[in-house]
């Protein structure tokens, strides 16, 4: 059995959480963070589960960006998030 790294999101939007996983392009939310990352796991988790049944999973890693052909026990991206900030940008008039 092999294991998937992919990288969480998290963003608070109101009162709820958003969770994203960019590499998957997969998005849950829940009440706190804890919630929207247990939530994401289980909508990863069912999104690979399906792709399996459909027969699509392979095509779906490697269209994510996974090289499948590694003897590795894990697979992960080749790139890494080293950061995150948020910046103004100015937009002129509008």
């Amino acid at each position: 059995m092999k294991n998937l790294v992919v990288t969480e999101e998290i963003w608070k939007e109101g009162n709820m959480y958003t969770a994203y996983c960019p590499e998957l392009d997969v998005v849950s939310c829940g009440t706190d963070i804890e919630d929207a990352r247990k939530n994401l796991l289980e909508v990863i988790e069912i999104h690979l589960e399906e792709a399996a049944k459909l027969g699509t999973l392979r095509a779906f890693l490697e269209n994510a960006g996974y090289d499948l052909t590694t003897s590795q026990p894990t697979l992960q991206l080749d790139k890494q998030v080293v950061a995150f900030n948020q910046r103004t940008v100015p937009l002129g008039d509008l």
